[in-house]
């Protein structure tokens, strides 16, 4: 198995796929440009941020895996993936501790406006009066919109500022949020309008597309925080703007809309970036969260090497258009699942999914096919006197 890590990854995870047997090449500047003509039979993809597009799926003739050394998969196009039978894995939480810490070192800086102070003081100036005056964080509303892995570790975080936690996501109940000593919102809006500070901890989505617009904005008070250390295209860049402008509102971000896709390069938004705290993409970058999202990484490869089938897998089919499912217990021979197959290839039946699992032993086993439609009795009587087979069964969905 050929694998390529067109990022930089730890040397410890390195060492550790070689171990493995496996054969490792290690790119760590390739860019997105470059990987379509470096992915020629290579089997498995290991990228953090740099970007695999449609064109590099269409140049990898052996690819089958595509491993996103993070959580998020916004920067692979995971359809082209889907379409051609390519995995795509991710290293959810891995991170955490790291997007966390840096969230609330942006809502700090944001409050006492540390980068504003040190330039001034970099540039000779010392504004006391000035960098003096500050709401602090103590007994204020911190608005958290997604309750996931970061944002339960922020919520605990700022909970030991003694901040008070409000929180919305798409699946929090007010039983759950009672559970997790947060306040319950019933919206964006609703944490808009009743929080001192919000913080963005959410998947980039077409449903998440610019939820925090010109309404969420408006909502805000007046000389409140927001900080986005989750995706850029959460935030409508040109409403954030003018609120920053009409509402003084105070902004930490570590994510941009079309922020660079590699480690360096040119940055143009300067305008909003004189106006606020900023980070370049920075939220998962410390040492710590590193060894945690390499060690996993070698995990997902090891199981995907064993198995077939790797660990997070982003783009499995939530549910098949199989109706009915076909269970057949059968000696462990060769032929048998051949002969099922052939069957249910000459009525015309589509196998949507197949497991076949081996009893203690190997001398028997059991297969399961979901069919994407009902096999007639005849089949089944074919079926059942075929060589080598015990039992069939046949159940709608």
């Amino acid at each position: 198995m050929r694998i390529l890590i067109a990022d930089k990854l730890s040397t410890r995870a390195v060492q550790s796929l070689e171990q493995l047997g496996l054969d490792v090449e290690v790119r760590p500047d390739c860019t997105a440009d470059d990987l379509p003509g470096s992915v020629s039979e290579i089997n498995v993809l290991i990228v953090r941020s740099t970007k695999v597009s449609a064109a590099t799926i269409d140049a990898a003739d052996q690819l089958s895996l595509i491993v996103r050394a993070g959580a998020g998969v916004n920067t692979i196009d995971v359809e082209r993936a889907s379409k051609q039978g390519i995995y795509v894995s991710n290293c959810p939480g891995m991170n955490s501790d790291a997007v966390a810490e840096l969230t609330l070192g942006l809502l700090i800086a944001c409050d006492r406006r540390i980068s504003d102070a040190t330039l001034a003081l970099r540039n000779g100036q010392w504004e006391k009066k000035k960098f003096g005056k500050a709401p602090g964080l103590k007994g204020r509303t911190l608005g958290i919109l997604g309750m996931g892995a970061i944002g339960r570790i922020v919520a605990r975080r700022a909970q030991a500022l003694e901040m008070n936690v409000l929180a919305w996501s798409r699946s929090l109940t007010d039983e759950i949020a009672q559970e997790w000593n947060v306040g319950f919102a019933e919206s964006p809006l609703d944490i808009a309008r009743r929080s001192d500070a919000v913080t963005l901890h959410m998947a980039s989505s077409n449903d998440n597309h610019h939820m925090i617009n010109a309404e969420f904005l408006s909502a805000m008070p007046d000389g409140a925080i927001l900080v986005n250390t989750s995706r850029g295209t959460l935030v409508d860049t040109v409403a954030l703007k003018s609120a920053i402008q009409e509402k003084g509102l105070r902004v930490g971000l570590d994510v941009f809309e079309n922020e660079p896709g590699a480690g360096s390069g040119s940055f143009e938004d300067t305008e909003l970036a004189g106006q606020i705290c900023c980070t370049p993409h920075i939220g998962a970058s410390t040492d710590q969260a590193a060894e945690a999202i390499a060690t996993e990484v070698v995990r997902v490869v090891s199981g995907y090497r064993e198995s077939g089938q790797p660990p997070h897998a982003v783009n499995l089919c939530q549910r098949t258009p199989a109706t009915h499912s076909l269970v057949v217990r059968h000696f462990n021979r060769v032929g048998v699942l051949a002969q099922v197959l052939n069957l249910l290839r000459e009525e015309g039946i589509n196998v949507e999914e197949m497991e076949n699992t081996i009893f203690d032993g190997a001398s028997a086993a059991c297969c399961t096919l979901q069919l994407d439609q009902a096999p007639s009795e005849d089949l089944l009587t074919k079926l059942s006197v075929q060589e080598f087979v015990l039992q069939v069964q046949v159940e709608g969905r």
